[in-house]
């Protein structure tokens, strides 16, 4: 829409998060004029095999980063967000991501 400021930032840091988990973004269409009519509605989903790995936590950080800019967490609260908070008392390697989807990421 034109108005960018910092929360442009937290909705693709919610993007780039999406990608990461999964190895492909969260919008997509044959063009970039479909995907940007995807942007714009804001429709996303966790649909897939890659996804059932995915917490609950991380899936609700990413929502709440990808949404409208009234809705959207601020850089101080995405850190404070659970899913962070968990990740960064791990200290276990089974706590880590079991399959990532590096394939997917060399596609995209």
């Amino acid at each position: 829409m034109g108005n960018y400021d910092v929360s442009c930032d937290l909705w693709s840091a919610g993007c780039i998060l999406y990608i990461l988990l999964c190895g492909y973004p969260p919008f997509y269409g044959d063009d970039n004029q479909e995907i940007l009519a995807m942007v714009q509605k804001g429709v996303f989903d966790f649909d897939g095999e890659e996804w059932e790995n995915v917490s609950a936590d991380a899936k609700d950080l990413i929502k709440k980063l990808i949404t409208k800019p009234e809705r959207r967490l601020t850089a101080n609260e995405a850190l404070q967000h659970r899913w962070i908070k968990n990740l960064a008392t791990k200290k276990n390697d089974d706590q880590l991501l079991k399959k990532l989807n590096i394939g997917n990421m060399k596609k995209f």
